[in-house]
């Protein structure tokens, strides 16, 4: 692996090197994966839906290969570089940190062998090297969970792909915090005890043998009766579903749309590779 700089990617970023020290399932979809370092002592993420890029090396690479000493130009040499030799990028929630002993942990839904990232965590080994491009302070543009003072309760909606940021979201939340949380997942095993302050309501909902994306998640929320007056609402997972929602609380609740966060972390038939691409054309257009 390139020596990472010292220097700022961008503002707060940097790239941090790290290795896999464990890997456990926590149930039939999600493994979490321990990534320990002496850098990651300096890694300071804000909590809630912090995420940062994952780089992965190919299968028969030592290391993933990332132009780090480039700076900020990182990413178009990344970009430049052959795809079967570039280091696989994904985006990630941090689920957990502990800079005390240079620790991240990061929590993967799986779907086999389907996605290079999928199946790199299906066969993660402790010394597996990885690289992080993470935040340096706690105040950063990626965490997005930033409910206004004003807002009385708090709706939460989140497929299995959302569940680390969800339950990172109900960990940091104060007492006294008023909110609802839907919760879709494959499995009935996939439920997880998630600590949250007394004034949240969390409401699974298991899929099962229904497909991803099918409405689950926005039928549960659309038949809800929803307490306060001034709310904020957080929803992510399946692009067309937090985008369906999102409509569903600013035209049918008379929400603020300044009061709803809304992010797509996949879309149905369309690989991460793709949404970046078209990400990319519609910033460049």
């Amino acid at each position: 692996m390139a020596r990472a700089t010292l220097d700022p990617v961008a503002t707060r970023f940097r790239f941090y090197e790290a290795q896999v020290v464990h890997a456990r399932r926590l149930g039939p979809t999600m493994t979490r994966i321990t990534l320990g370092g002496p850098q990651l002592t300096a890694f300071a993420g804000g909590g809630r839906d912090q995420s940062v890029n994952l780089f992965l090396p190919h299968p028969g690479q030592s290391a993933p290969v990332v132009p780090v000493d480039a700076g900020d130009d990182w990413y178009g040499r990344w970009r430049a570089l052959d795809p079967a030799v570039r280091a696989v990028m994904r985006s990630y929630t941090v689920r957990a940190q502990r800079p005390e002993a240079g620790e991240v942990d990061i929590d993967f839904a799986g779907h086999g062998d389907t996605g290079p990232a999928s199946r790199w965590a299906g066969r993660a080994r402790p010394g597996d090297q990885v690289l992080l491009l993470g935040p340096t302070g706690a105040d950063n543009r990626a965490v997005c969970f930033r409910p206004p003072a004003d807002a009385d309760w708090m709706l939460l909606a989140a497929d299995e792909t959302a569940l680390p940021a969800v339950s990172a979201i109900l960990e940091w939340l104060p007492a006294g915090a008023r909110a609802r949380a839907w919760i879709e997942v494959p499995h009935v095993a996939d439920i997880q005890d998630l600590p949250a302050p007394p004034g949240v309501e969390v409401t699974w909902l298991v899929r099962g043998t229904t497909p991803p994306g099918s409405g689950l998640l926005r039928d549960a929320v659309r038949a809800a009766r929803l307490p306060g007056v001034v709310p904020y609402a957080w929803l992510a997972g399946e692009s067309a579903t937090v985008r369906g929602l999102r409509r569903h609380l600013v035209q049918d609740r008379d929400t603020d749309r300044r009061r709803v966060t809304f992010s797509g972390y996949w879309r149905c038939g369309a690989s991460e590779d793709a949404l970046r691409g078209e990400a990319l054309a519609a910033a460049v257009a």
